[in-house]
């Protein structure tokens, strides 16, 4: 590759790499600056990040937010990678017409949007006394056609023959499964838990529906609160965005390897 290509190809990702960090950026100078500095875009961090933490913590139960988002997001993330992944595995192992039959309604429960069954799913919450607890939150989202796609399509490049051996050794489905395939498909899990962590994490649609008390707020649905009234601190509404984003990024930075490698099947 000649000069002035290469110096072509790092200037785009120069470029690229400052346009995808620049509203996080955003969101920190936003977060420092008065509301009258925000609204005149201000790009310059300012010195007024602790007034704006003091303004939120006094109109928002920001502790109680995240520790609800946070539960939440991490009792979903466990319980939909487990469920998932033993069905993707179920799937690509154990071949039969009635398993393709059963898969291929699964991809197509893909296609109904969520806002068709929102209502029929709360309906039936309510009518089991589900409402404000986590479980309803939860349980729609504990098994996804796209994990279970995605498991099953990576279980694929499972070695079979191990399976073979496994099983001449006396060790059982669930001995394959637990002590072989999971530690196999580290990269996988690692993907399907970023995924599942950052959709459960920016969830706001079912938990406004489902989650009705203000003991039971989320992340999203504190941000979205900040919005309310007649006049909007946006400072204020900056910190509550940037402290929302935090945790996604924490989970994707220290899984982005493994999110690589599993989006792509590799197995280790």
């Amino acid at each position: 590759m000649s000069k002035g290509k290469k110096f072509l190809k790092y200037a785009f990702l120069t470029i690229s790499s400052l346009l995808s960090i620049f509203p996080l950026y955003y969101m920190f100078c936003g977060a420092t600056n008065k509301s009258v500095d925000v609204v005149a875009g201000k790009l310059i961090p300012g010195t007024y990040l602790i007034e704006n933490f003091k303004t939120l913590t006094a109109n928002q139960n920001l502790g109680l937010a995240l520790w609800n988002s946070l539960r939440n997001s991490v009792v979903l993330t466990l319980l939909c990678v487990l469920v998932c992944s033993i069905a993707g595995y179920g799937f690509e192992i154990f071949h039969d017409k009635a398993k393709d039959i059963v898969f291929a309604i699964l991809l197509l429960a893909m296609m109904v949007p969520f806002a068709a069954i929102m209502i029929p799913m709360f309906q039936m919450f309510s009518s089991m006394g589900m409402v404000n607890t986590m479980w309803a939150f939860a349980l729609p989202s504990i098994s996804t056609p796209f994990m279970i796609m995605l498991f099953r399509n990576n279980a694929r490049a499972f070695p079979k023959d191990i399976i073979e051996a496994a099983r001449i050794d006396g060790l059982s489905e669930i001995g394959i499964f637990f002590r072989m395939f999971i530690p196999t498909m580290r990269s996988t899990y690692g993907a399907a838990m970023t995924i599942t962590f950052m959709n459960a994490w920016n969830n706001y649609l079912w938990p406004k529906v489902i989650l009705q008390n203000n003991e039971s707020i989320t992340m999203p649905m504190l941000v979205s609160n900040l919005l309310g009234g007649y006049a909007v601190d946006y400072g204020m509404l900056m910190l509550g965005v940037f402290i929302c984003t935090i945790p996604t990024a924490i989970v994707f930075f220290c899984l982005q390897k493994s999110f690589a490698e599993g989006i792509t099947g590799a197995v280790k």
